[in-house]
């Protein structure tokens, strides 16, 4: 069975892909420093993450006390820090944090099992072939058939209540984000059966671990209904937060048919989508409005993907390739404006 290590590459490991068209982006993004580890940068952010994570929950047992009803706004900024942790979790997958796999993956299991109940081995298994083939349908785990669906051959396929999702799936998409967090957690532990002895006692120990902390925390600290209540709207935002950081990275952009022999960097670039933005939109994009330099060289650090973007932007340019950048909401639309078409045959 596949063990929980990651199979990305390092920094300075970054494969050449033999591509003429990438060789020149990924030797100027070499040039200029960007392959660097931020070690400082992460050592920082990571504490103050679990600082004000830790914060956070203790406001939730201190207004807890006090039996208001008030305890439930908490569940907003549980919900970013919680999405917060899971971007570190990102990042250390990619190995983009610490010198060695073994720290990365720490890093990733703290954040993800321990903090998220989202299981590393899972995350990382299906993103990692996310990457490989991005939006390729039968290669992409992001494009297969679940809940929603990505092309018309999808649709037509769709039977009773799922056929009812389908047509309706543009509206609902947000709606259905609210369940994600869950459904984090349960696919995490589902994928315990697909790992060896070592994996599921290191991973399933420490998912059971998280399960276990957070009920006894709002159990300790609140009545019933309002523990129940404050679980389910933390996890709905959390969800939510997520999902919208996810949804517009490659929904609606170009999907490889089968056989198309793209290189890395046509396969990567054509196939994602960035979001123009600020600090706010880095911040609660976790810098995956970045997609295209973050799809390009996936261990390149997250401070380091807007320094990167100039270079590949301008790169695509000289070869020709199309570059798609657009704002949050219009890229939301796309998004959306895709489910709403791979829907129609069933309208």
């Amino acid at each position: 069975m596949p063990t929980a290590q990651t199979t990305l590459e390092s920094p300075e490991r970054i494969p050449d892909t033999g591509s003429s068209e990438f060789t020149p982006l990924l030797r100027a993004v070499r040039e200029a420093g960007l392959l660097r580890r931020r070690r400082a940068h992460y050592a920082v952010s990571i504490a103050v993450n679990l600082v004000v994570l830790a914060a956070v929950w203790t406001a939730v047992v201190l207004v807890g006390g006090t039996g208001s009803w008030w305890v439930l706004a908490l569940a907003l900024p549980a919900a970013v820090m919680s999405a917060r942790s899971g971007f570190f979790g990102h990042d250390a997958g990619h190995q983009q944090i610490a010198a060695g796999r073994r720290t990365n993956r720490l890093i990733a299991l703290l954040h993800g099992n321990l903090l998220l109940g989202m299981g590393a081995a899972w995350w990382s298994d299906k993103h990692n072939r996310h990457h490989a083939n991005p939006n390729h349908v039968g290669k992409d785990p992001d494009v297969e058939v679940g809940a929603l669906v990505w092309t018309r051959a999808q649709a037509v396929e769709r039977r009773g209540f799922a056929r009812f999702l389908t047509r309706h799936q543009a509206r609902l998409f947000f709606p259905m984000l609210l369940l994600e967090g869950l459904a984090l957690k349960v696919a995490s532990f589902q994928d315990l059966r697909r790992l060896d002895r070592r994996g599921r006692l290191v991973e399933g120990s420490l998912l059971v671990a998280h399960v276990a902390g957070y009920a006894a925390l709002l159990l300790t600290a609140l009545p019933l209904p309002q523990a129940v209540a404050f679980a389910a709207l933390h996890h709905a935002l959390f969800g939510l937060h997520l999902g919208c950081a996810f949804a517009p990275n490659h929904k609606g952009m170009e999907m490889p048919e089968e056989g198309a022999r793209w290189g890395h960097l046509r396969r990567q670039v054509l196939t994602s989508r960035n979001v123009r933005g600020n600090a706010v939109v880095d911040f609660l994009l976790g810098g995956l409005n970045y997609q295209i330099e973050h799809h390009l060289f996936p261990s390149l650090p997250r401070p380091h993907l807007r320094l990167a973007r100039p270079l590949v932007r301008a790169h695509c340019a000289r070869i020709g390739v199309p570059y798609t950048e657009t704002g949050l909401v219009d890229s939301y639309a796309q998004a959306l404006g895709h489910m709403h078409a791979v829907g129609a045959p069933l309208r």
